[in-house]
């Protein structure tokens, strides 16, 4: 059971991790180079989407580790399960306000506040993927290095 929840936990981490490293190193800098219109307009459909796959991944990791950790594995599992479940209250306590802003309906995709919301935004997404990154170091350290037992 122990291996079974470590591997689930490393796995919701690595796809969590990937997919956010994508949007920050990938999507949102195309997104920003089309302008800010058409950034805008990509923005919604790209963030309803990604917020339930990675919303779903961190939470599952979390779990996960917990989960390792109640079957006998180190408490660094859990150390690595928080790392990738704190994206959960970063997102909702301070990225949460920018997406508000950027997902009002009757915000003006050709305004000027747009833009640097668009920019805040992408700062404040990178903070997840590194969250993520650490998590993810750890938990494949925790894997590949300590003996089950």
């Amino acid at each position: 059971m122990r291996q079974l929840t470590e591997f689930i936990a490393v796995l919701a981490c690595g796809l969590f991790t990937g997919a956010a490293a994508y949007i920050s190193l990938v999507e949102h800098p195309a997104r920003m180079e089309c302008g800010v219109e058409i950034a805008a307009a990509e923005f919604r459909p790209s963030y309803r989407r990604a917020s339930i796959m990675q919303a779903g991944l961190a939470a599952l990791g979390l779990l996960a580790a917990i989960a390792a950790w109640l079957a006998g594995a180190s408490f660094w599992w859990v150390v690595a399960g928080a790392l990738l479940g704190s994206v959960i209250p970063f997102t909702l306590l301070v990225i949460l306000p920018t997406n508000q802003q950027l997902l009002r309906p009757s915000v003006d995709p050709r305004s000027r506040p747009i833009g640097p919301l668009l920019q805040r935004w992408g700062r404040l997404h990178a903070v997840r993927s590194v969250l993520g990154g650490l998590a993810l170091v750890l938990s494949l350290y925790l894997a590949i290095v300590t003996e089950p037992r």
